[in-house]
């Protein structure tokens, strides 16, 4: 009884359908108004509000392309380069602390375990002098290297508690078995705790691969050199403070820099919803 009450004291269902409906129209209104933007003329861009291009042209696309130099492709492969092997690096090392940390016995785990999450509070801001004095030390400074090697050093904590809590849910009983059948810490990895945690590790790889791809400000301390730029950098030197911005050449650019974002998140958003719902992420 107390069910069908609340429903009724509740907004009636057409409302509240309505009511998300709208909400839903004002968050997708700025994307289709980017995606309206780059099939229009530069001079109507700001002058006509409309979702929909009353004139459409394809020229923002062709200029935008070849507008920096060289082709947009090479700040395209540029960043997939470096999302790319930021999820693999993320994927092997997180994965290993991760195991580490839910299923190996040593001195000092909690403390360092709470230590691995204390990083999680400290923004990027704060790092990012000490690591550009290690890595101009180390000559990397122009080069991919700072944004692709911590990826492989477990710098992540957010990913290595992910699959903390993940594997955490695993019957031990499963290591058991495979101990009794011979295999040691590194064969239980492989063969038994990773094929078990695809949610996990998709959860990872889709995450990783966003936060990579849009990361704007790492990649702008670190790349100096055009041909080394990726997609967010590329797209700011579209912005010119001089007041000859190319607004056309920037949206048709910006268009399909998302489209890998929204290609790999469609592909995982299976496996996003349920590594989510068995992490305890939620």
């Amino acid at each position: 009884m107390t069910e069908p009450r609340a429903r009724e004291r509740g907004l009636p269902a057409p409302l509240r359908h309505g009511l998300l409906v709208v909400l839903g129209v004002v968050m997708v209104y700025p994307l289709l108004w980017l995606v309206s933007s780059s099939f229009k003329p530069t001079d109507l861009i700001f002058r006509d509000p409309s979702p929909w291009p009353s004139s459409f042209t394809l020229e923002n696309y062709v200029n935008g392309w070849t507008a920096l130099g060289p082709g947009f492709q090479q700040y395209l492969l540029n960043s997939a380069f470096i999302a790319v092997a930021s999820v693999i690096g993320n994927l092997l090392s997180c994965s290993m602390a991760a195991y580490a940390f839910a299923r190996l016995d040593f001195r000092g785990k909690r403390f360092l375990f709470a230590l691995t999450l204390a990083t999680v509070m400290l923004p990027v801001h704060v790092l990012i002098v000490p690591r550009y004095v290690l890595f101009s030390q180390l000559d990397w400074i122009n080069t991919h290297l700072p944004l692709v090697v911590p990826k492989f050093l477990a710098t992540d904590a957010f990913f290595i508690f992910l699959m903390v809590q993940f594997i955490r849910s695993l019957p031990r009983e499963l290591d058991e078995a495979a101990r009794i059948d011979g295999c040691g810490h590194w064969r239980i990895f492989w063969r038994v705790i990773l094929p078990l945690s695809t949610p996990a590790l998709a959860t990872t790889a889709l995450f990783t691969f966003i936060w990579t791809w849009n990361d704007f400000f790492s990649q702008l301390i670190f790349l100096t050199d055009r041909d080394l730029h990726t997609v967010p950098v590329a797209l700011r030197t579209f912005l010119d403070g001089q007041g000859s911005s190319s607004w056309g050449g920037l949206f048709a650019m910006s268009v399909v820099g998302l489209v890998p974002v929204f290609g790999f998140f469609l592909a995982g958003q299976r496996y996003l919803t349920q590594g989510i719902a068995t992490t305890g992420i939620k």
